[in-house]
């Protein structure tokens, strides 16, 4: 089995590459269960942000699962292969541990060291997890990744400095305007990174914020926690005039303000600049509103950079972080040499029970004058017996997991203990187990896992 992770993000592909590859939420069931349903693929999570959208797979063949994967893709969004491969990474194994973990954690992200990532990993998880796409490796990988992102947060100043992408928009804005004092901000949207926008905006002396909402209820709710006005989309459209800048992030298909809308507006401001900043995936306002007169445009590709001053701390603390990862990247791949022992284990212990109990049956039917007190001592010691002769071989096969000849190691500690029936029961009760519960679209698949997490551990 080996560990993968394949996608695009704001380093390989431009806003307008990323937005053809956006996940709309309530679509995110459907393509797990369609990915999980691809060949070789055998565990499955989606992360899918504004600035990402990456699969993680486990997969029984990695030298074939990219295709695969990227067959998926081109299906999905109805886009052939060619047109975006080049935007693509792929990382396996211990890289694509790392690359997780490094997501999570908020290192690879535009703004270094932000948390929001860490929000929609675990959602991202939990869902897969909740459509049964997770198996024993994702669930406690990104159990792990989780972990570890809030303990690198907890114990690191990475955090300290008030970095994030409606934060670079916010300073943007400042750097054309110098201070919003008598300068009404519209901000379209009332998410979480409008509210952190809207936060930042009001921090820094907005007199008039304006929250916009196709629910006119979240957006009130939204506006009454920095004393805003809240706004319905036909009531924007038509006073999109008294804005002087103008913030979108909505989780919207197609574009909420077009060229036309705009140009009408900037005939009633009377040349008078409009700053309008687009950090929504896909994007929100027309590219070609950038074309007219005094409006200046930016898109969440123009905020790199913004706060180049204040990351550099981060940097410093992300070292910290880097050394954190390694260590959890060891520990990990110790619980997966050793995933492979467990059925090992069990087999074992399964067949020593039934020998006992074997033995009991004939000791009774030998000698059925034997009280219930005697019969007691004789099953305790005898049980006593068969756990200390299994104590040492049990002990030498979880340290023996974590070698290098680790299979061989396996494939002999089954032969010498004529395991082989025993794990094929267990085999088997886990594909009917799998299949009544609906988890097994493919039986193939499935019976691949569990052989493979039965009989070995992860080959790297």
């Amino acid at each position: 089995m080996h560990i993968i992770a394949i996608g695009l993000n704001y380093r390989t592909a431009p806003v307008e590459v990323r937005e053809q590859f956006a996940f709309a939420e309530r679509d995110l069931p459907e393509a797990l269960k369609q990915l999980i349903q691809t060949q070789s693929i055998m565990e499955c999570v989606i992360v899918a942000t504004c600035n990402r959208t990456e699969l993680y797979a486990v997969v029984d063949r990695h030298h074939l699962c990219g295709h695969y994967i990227r067959s998926f893709m081109e299906k999905w969004f109805k886009l052939p292969r060619q047109q975006f491969t080049n935007h693509l990474y792929m990382y396996e194994d211990d890289k694509a541990i790392e690359h997780l973990f490094r997501v999570t954690s908020g290192l690879d992200s535009m703004v270094i060291g932000e948390t929001q990532i860490l929000g929609q990993v675990k959602s991202a998880f939990l869902l897969a997890q909740q459509l049964k796409t997770t198996g024993t490796v994702f669930n406690m990988l990104f159990k792990q990744a989780v972990t570890l992102a809030k303990r690198a947060h907890s114990e690191t100043a990475i955090g300290e400095s008030a970095v994030s992408v409606s934060y670079a928009a916010v300073e943007l804005g400042k750097r054309i305007f110098g201070q919003f004092n008598k300068k009404t901000v519209m901000v379209i949207g009332a998410g979480e990174t409008s509210e952190l926008t809207a936060k930042h905006l009001y921090a820094n002396g907005a007199d008039r914020v304006i929250v916009v909402n196709r629910t006119y209820e979240r957006a009130a709710s939204l506006a009454d926690k920095f004393n805003g006005v809240a706004w319905s989309m036909e009531e924007a459209a038509e006073r999109l005039h008294e804005a002087d800048i103008i913030i979108s992030s909505t989780g919207a298909q197609g574009y909420v303000l077009n060229r036309q809308q705009v140009a009408g507006a900037m005939q009633r401001r009377k040349a008078k600049p409009l700053f309008m900043i687009d950090i929504a995936v896909p994007r929100d306002l027309d590219p070609s509103i950038a074309a007219v007169d005094n409006v200046f445009l930016y898109d969440i590709d123009d905020l790199e950079g913004i706060v180049e001053s204040n990351l550099e701390h981060r940097r410093l603390e992300a070292a910290k972080i880097e050394a954190m990862i390694s260590e959890e990247i060891e520990l990990f791949d110790q619980w997966y040499k050793t995933l492979g022992v467990v059925p090992l284990i069990r087999a074992l212990q399964t067949k020593a029970s039934d020998v006992h109990e074997e033995t009991m049956n004939s000791l009774t039917n030998k000698l059925p004058n034997l009280g219930e007190h005697e019969l007691k001592v004789i099953r305790k010691l005898t049980k006593s017996i068969v756990n200390q002769m299994m104590q040492d071989p049990i002990l030498r096969i979880k340290e023996m997991a974590g070698e290098k000849r680790a299979d061989e190691a396996m494939d002999m500690f089954v032969k010498l203990f004529a395991l082989e029936e025993e794990l094929a029961k267990t085999q088997q009760a886990e594909l009917e187990a799998a299949a009544e519960s609906g988890v097994a679209a493919k039986k193939k698949n499935v019976q691949t896992h569990a052989a493979a997490v039965a009989l070995a551990p992860i080959i790297r």
